[in-house]
């Protein structure tokens, strides 16, 4: 059933929160709330219920650590336990991936974070994307909590999926309706000319499902334009051309503005995503600012993705439920 906003309007007041919506599709900011003093029940149906219908959601001025940001995840689904993490993330909280971590992977195959950006970015659709929309079981939501950010810049920027496969005509919708894609670890990056030590990993890692292109949201009910632009490959039976024309089209609908919400980060901010129903697009405008940007994520464990006719989504390689 879905959630509307008079549902998560009247789970805000008996929790004696705030959720103040910050544009008309997505996104909402929810005061009144010490995530680190330990909810109460009420206070989690209602954050649930605004991240259910704003996709969403933020909290400021928090004052989580590690261990606190973990309780806080444990509410709401059991964290994913990531098999590599980089230097940067806390060695003893094996659920947090400190986001610092990603300016490192350039180095390791040979390149400065620039250029390594502007590969996986080479063109305006390919940075948006779902948090490792590979799997055959990606994760249900994002936590991101905010340590240190430039005092410019750095902002991130969710896309409402659901909206945008209500926005499309009735004939395009039922198409998509019932069209399949490959989700594959690495289509969108570019590769340097001659040899090219990331491309050997992502052949040495294939990670790869196939996803319907509309999947039905597990909670609400609201049938979910799934495109990515880093992961999506091929709309499964259509020749190249076509699905390329195809993807583009539904990709550059996704991200309109009107689907779309931007959020300027402040220390001690918490970002809360509904990964299922949403994907977004994180910063590029700080590679060449001198001011960190330390941000910590904890995900949700997810489930199988299943389309409008009730077939489920189909690994296809190096994916496997619950396996990570």
């Amino acid at each position: 059933m879905t959630t509307d906003s008079r549902t998560a309007d009247q789970a805000a007041r008996e929790a004696g929160i705030e959720v103040r919506p910050v544009a008309g599709h997505i996104g909402a900011e929810i005061g009144g709330v010490d995530l680190a003093a330990d909810p109460d029940d009420a206070v989690v149906a209602a954050i649930r219920a605004a991240l259910l219908r704003w996709k969403v959601v933020f909290f400021r001025g928090q004052r989580l650590d590690h261990a606190g940001h973990v309780a806080f995840a444990r509410r709401f689904g059991e964290p994913v336990v990531l098999p590599r993490r980089g230097k940067a993330s806390p060695p003893d909280v094996p659920e947090i991936e400190t986001t610092a971590d990603r300016l490192e992977l350039g180095g390791r195959y040979g390149m400065e974070h620039d250029e390594w950006l502007r590969r996986r970015r080479h063109t305006l659709l390919r940075g948006w994307h779902c948090d490792h929309g590979a799997r055959i079981d990606p994760p249900a939501a994002t936590i991101l909590r905010a340590e240190t950010v430039p005092p410019y810049g750095g902002d991130t920027t969710w896309a409402n999926l659901a909206a945008a496969y209500a926005g499309l005509s009735a004939p395009l919708r039922e198409f998509a309706d019932r069209l399949r894609a490959e989700h594959r670890l690495g289509v969108g990056y570019q590769p340097r000319p001659g040899d090219d030590a990331y491309v050997r990993h992502l052949l040495e890692h294939q990670v790869a499902s196939l996803h319907p292109l509309v999947r039905v949201h597990p909670e609400t009910g609201e049938r979910i334009l799934y495109v990515n632009g880093y992961y999506v490959e091929q709309i499964d039976g259509l020749s190249r051309p076509e699905s390329a024309a195809i993807l583009e089209l539904l990709l550059e609908h996704a991200v309109r503005p009107e689907y779309t919400v931007r959020f300027r980060w402040e220390p001690g901010s918490v970002a809360f995503w509904d990964n299922r129903a949403t994907m977004h697009l994180a910063p590029g405008d700080t590679a060449h600012l001198d001011h960190p940007r330390i941000m910590h994520r904890v995900m949700l464990t997810g489930d199988v993705p299943v389309g409008p006719d009730g077939r489920p989504s189909q690994p296809l390689t190096g994916t496997a439920e619950g396996r990570w």
